[in-house]
């Protein structure tokens, strides 16, 4: 069963690889390196049909070095994942995802966090014509457009902020929610036309705050929303390192509660995660999940969870 898979982290590890920073002694090779879990190789094995490639900066990177440093995963975008692999296609217009032949796979471009843009919009403007497709405000911490999860006084968006989420309406990208403040949450809610969680889990199983409460969760289908369930042990079992496939089903089952049965779908966060669920811990094992999730839920559900909620509730659908 083919896959749709709206987070990974590839482009800074790939990144880091060639800057030779935190440990990570590159440059890998996108195609074949067994330290890039979403690999060209791997995601051929899982099946996966479709991948988003967030670029994100580590908080640490000076302010006035963001710039350079996305500009940096851009490059490796078009370089190192696109240019040097033609099964991996470019999705420039959510229409171009109906025109993958067999044996390509979709690379989607997305922005987590705004701090590389800063307060500069002609910067995002330029985001949106080298690709981005999906754009959330912050990672944990604060600045120019929200709060993040993590940031304390919890605000919501800025002015700032409020005009990235009309602009993101107006370019048909999608708005995620996955690091917002819970204020901030509902103010994106409030504006945005394309809500979508990419990677994370339900609070009510685990008790983590990048997880998403009841009325989160309600607001997100009532808005018709996606929200797509992320691999990260912690955000899984709370306090724990470890987790399976069906605890992460665990959260599967819960969002169908909740009536999202046709707005679930996979966020893996792969390349941006420490620990991993036992027998998911690549790409290429992404079919252990669909087989067990067969065995409760039936096939086209199943391939609602997989690809075809994604492809129902993309923008201008």
């Amino acid at each position: 069963m083919k896959i749709i898979d709206t987070h990974c982290d590839a482009l800074m590890k790939l990144q880091l690889g060639k800057r030779k920073q935190f440990g990570f002694d590159g440059p890998f090779d996108y195609k074949t390196s067994e330290k890039i879990e979403t690999n060209l190789n791997r995601l051929i094995q899982g099946n996966v049909a479709v991948q988003f490639f967030a670029i994100f900066i580590e908080p640490d990177v000076p302010f006035d070095e963001k710039w350079q440093h996305a500009l940096e995963q851009v490059d490796i975008f078009y370089t190192d994942v696109l240019g040097k692999n033609p099964k991996m296609k470019h999705i420039k217009n959510w229409s171009d995802l109906d025109l993958l032949k067999e044996g390509e796979i979709g690379a989607v471009l997305a922005l987590e966090g705004a701090d590389p843009f800063g307060n500069d919009l002609m910067k995002l403007r330029q985001l949106y014509r080298l690709g981005i497709m999906s754009v959330g405000l912050t990672w944990n911490y604060a600045n120019y457009c929200a709060d993040g999860v993590l940031e304390p006084r919890g605000a919501g968006l800025s002015l700032l902020g409020k005009e990235v989420i009309k602009l993101n309406n107006e370019n048909h990208v999608f708005s995620d929610v996955s690091h917002a403040s819970i204020q901030a949450f509902w103010d994106i809610l409030e504006i945005a036309d394309y809500p979508i969680a990419t990677h994370s889990n339900a609070k009510a199983i685990c008790n983590h705050p990048r997880n998403l409460d009841d009325d989160q969760i309600k607001e997100m289908f009532r808005k018709n929303g996606l929200i797509h369930v992320v691999f990260n042990p912690p955000f899984i079992n709370k306090d724990k390192e470890v987790a399976t496939i069906t605890d992460l089903i665990r959260h599967i089952d819960y969002f169908c509660s909740l009536g999202g049965v046709n707005q679930i779908g996979f966020g893996s966060d792969f390349d941006g995660i420490t620990s991993f669920v036992n027998h998911l811990e690549n790409s290429s094992n992404y079919q252990n999940l669909i087989n067990e999730l067969l065995k409760n839920y039936s096939e086209e559900e199943v391939r609602g969870f997989a690809y075809k909620n994604f492809l129902s509730h993309r923008p201008g659908i």
